[in-house]
């Protein structure tokens, strides 16, 4: 007998509690503080929810949930320093990243460089 099972658990956004609260840690956008829920899916079909322990912050342009411990203030001195494409880095050609020039793989989305 063979059983195949596809199911997996992620988080969905229940309450955005303060829009703009934050900076992504990953792409540098605006996070929303959040409340969330931690969703069990089988089949791509969702069957149990449950709420999540503390708020999070939501970035909306990457889709990544992340604690407040990683957030930077949403206005920054990080938002005046020069991006390191100005410094002569090199963009990724799929995710339009900047990745440093001694690297061969791109460490957002892992292509080739």
């Amino acid at each position: 007998m063979f059983f195949f099972f596809v199911g997996g658990l992620e988080q969905q956004v229940r309450q955005v509690l303060k829009s703009g609260a934050g900076r992504c840690m990953r792409c540098g956008s605006k996070a929303d503080l959040v409340e969330y829920d931690n969703v069990l899916k089988l089949f791509f079909v969702p069957v149990w929810r449950w709420p999540g322990k503390n708020s999070l912050y939501y970035c909306n342009n990457c889709a990544l949930f992340f604690p407040h411990s990683l957030s930077r203030p949403p206005n920054s001195e990080f938002d005046t320093l020069p991006s390191p494409a100005a410094s002569g880095d090199l963009r990724c050609r799929f995710c339009d990243r900047p990745v440093e020039c001694d690297f061969s793989f791109c460490p957002f989305c892992g292509s080739a460089l």
